[in-house]
């Protein structure tokens, strides 16, 4: 067997267990909510951030990349939780700082979302080329940050 063979391996048997893990600590929160009788909105966010993180393992399986902006909905939804356990008690500047966390956020997410959907250059492996692992240029729709990023690199270096 192969390194690359056993890494995916451990990877997806890691990935496997982390939704376990996460849909043992939903059900134990769906408990804690039906015992106490009493649902609050930190609890919910707490479970949607549960299905959202089982969310990105499904998009992991059926596409094997995590889109990015699964990622930052997460974040979103836990800073947004936090600030509503703080309560009024919390220092005001703190609540400052994840208002402007979660502002960030969003912004990052309408970049995502807004960048241009013009093909540009992206390397991946291609299992013609070569011995299968000798990366290859073919034409990708959501690589407009690649392209970028080897133009200002270019730039620099230049």
């Amino acid at each position: 067997m192969n390194v690359k063979r056993a890494i995916d391996i451990t990877e997806k048997a890691f990935f496997v267990l982390i939704a376990v893990f996460t849909v043992a600590a939903m059900l134990q929160e769906a408990w804690l909510v039906v015992e106490n009788r009493n649902v609050e909105l930190k609890d919910l966010l707490l479970m949607f951030i549960y299905a959202e993180f089982l969310g990105m393992l499904g998009a992991f399986y059926s596409s094997h990349r995590i889109p990015i902006t699964i990622p930052l909905f997460i974040a979103v939804t836990a800073l947004s939780r936090l600030i509503i356990l703080q309560g009024k008690e919390g220092e005001p500047s703190i609540l400052l700082f994840e208002s402007g966390a979660i502002l960030m956020i969003a912004i990052a997410c309408w970049i995502v979302y807004a960048r241009p959907k013009s093909p540009g250059l992206d390397l991946h492996l291609s299992a013609s080329a070569g011995n299968g692992r000798q990366p290859t240029l073919c034409r990708r729709p959501s690589t407009w940050h690649l392209t970028w990023f080897q133009s200002v690199m270019h730039t620099a270096i230049a």
